[in-house]
Parts: C-alpha cells; structure tokens; sequence
C-alpha cells in the first residue's frame, strides 16, 4: 500500500469501517442525549471533532516525552483542555447550542472515543496520521449524531433544522423526541448495520469482554472481565 493510499485508509476508517458509534458502540451517552434535534447532534458532532484532532496531534507529538505511567492523567489534561475551549467558544457564539447541549458538552473530556483514540493510535503514530485518524473518527461520530437526530427531528417534530417539513395536519411521533425513542433509532441503525455487514461477509466479531476494549492496553484486569 502507498503512503497516499496509507492517509486515505487512516481518513476513512472512523467513517465506514470503524465507526464508532455504530461498529465500535462508543460514546453512546451523547449520542442517545443529545440527538433530539439535528442542529444538537450536528454541534456536538462538530465540537467532539475538533477536540479528537487538536488533542491526538498534541498527545502524538508528545507521545516520546510523556512518561508511560502517567500517560492517561496527561492525556485526559490535555482534552480537558480542547474541551474547555470548544465550551468558552460556543457558550460565547451559539447560546442556543450551548444550552440544548447542558452537561454533555463538558462531558467530551470522558468521551470514550476521544481517550480511546489516544491511546489505541495517536500515542503510536505521527503527527499527520493522528490528525486524520481524529478527523475520520469525528466524521464518522458527526455523521451518526446527524442521522439519529434528523430521523427523530422529522418523525418526532415534523422538521428539520427547525424548518416545518411535514404539514401540520400529519401527527407526530411523539415518542421520537423522547428518550425511548433515542433507544428506538439507535436500535434500527445497528440492525441495519449488522445487517449489511453480514450480507457483505464483513460482520464485525462483538465480544463481551477485554476483546476491542480502547482501554485494554492500560487495563491490570488481565483478560479477566468477562
């Protein structure tokens, strides 16, 4: 494979082949929370991004100089850090965003995809890999958050970014923009997923325990969580 080809692999693979909320189920949190609306998943979408690429370049970069035993509490420093800036931001410029948005936007700083990626590639690899490693997950993250939430949106609302899309005459699906229904979409998607995968002969191995964990790497349990 080319260097070329190499970057493109890195890029892609957060979006269709490791997805990581439908093919890895991380960060499912935000993703049931906040998907009510399409403007909300698209703000979270967007903020996780930016906080996966500026912190796997950071983390990458520092990767030789970050002592191992304390590598975790210097990772999670350092998406504090993209975190607290992403919420002084849209707290200064989308008010609205930033309060559909409540406690999960400083929640980023835990976000299983974010801490995952640092340890399982950004820690391993150079700056521009990293980079697009991030950028492909947070692609792959946004454009799950979109979908669930532009499905609830005009089924639960009858719109889409606000907009009135389905005459006022059709009833709504209430449920859609609750809680169950978060569960519902979720559900659907990855039976769908799993779906297509079996008919490609790509179905993804899902085992209970350490097998596919982000954290397995600094985990001292050994295999023994099952």
């Amino acid at each position: 494979m080319s260097a070329q080809q190499n970057k493109i692999s890195v890029l892609t693979n957060g979006i269709i082949k490791e997805n990581p909320v439908l093919r890895l189920v991380l960060g499912t949190c935000p993703t049931l929370a906040v998907t009510t609306a399409a403007f909300n998943g698209l703000g979270m979408g967007v903020a996780a991004t930016f906080v996966l690429v500026c912190s796997n370049m950071v983390i990458s970069a520092l990767r030789k100089i970050i002592p191992d035993k304390v590598r975790l509490p210097a990772y999670i420093t350092v998406i504090a850090t993209f975190v607290t800036i992403v919420q002084m931001l849209v707290k200064a410029y989308a008010q609205d965003l930033y309060s559909a948005l409540g406690v999960f936007l400083p929640l980023i700083v835990v976000n299983c995809i974010i801490l995952g990626r640092a340890e399982m590639f950004a820690s391993k690899n150079n700056v521009l890999d990293s980079a697009l490693d991030g950028l492909g997950m947070g692609i792959g993250f946004t454009f799950t958050l979109l979908l669930m939430s532009a499905i609830r949106e005009i089924l639960g609302a009858g719109s889409l970014f606000g907009v009135t899309i389905i005459p006022e005459s059709i009833d709504r699906i209430s449920i859609m923009t609750t809680p169950p229904g978060g569960f519902l979409t979720f559900g659907v998607l990855m039976a769908l997923v799993i779906f297509v995968e079996t008919k490609l002969g790509q179905k993804k191995k899902r085992a209970i325990g350490c097998e596919g964990c982000p954290s397995a790497g600094v985990c001292q349990s050994k295999g023994e969580c099952k």
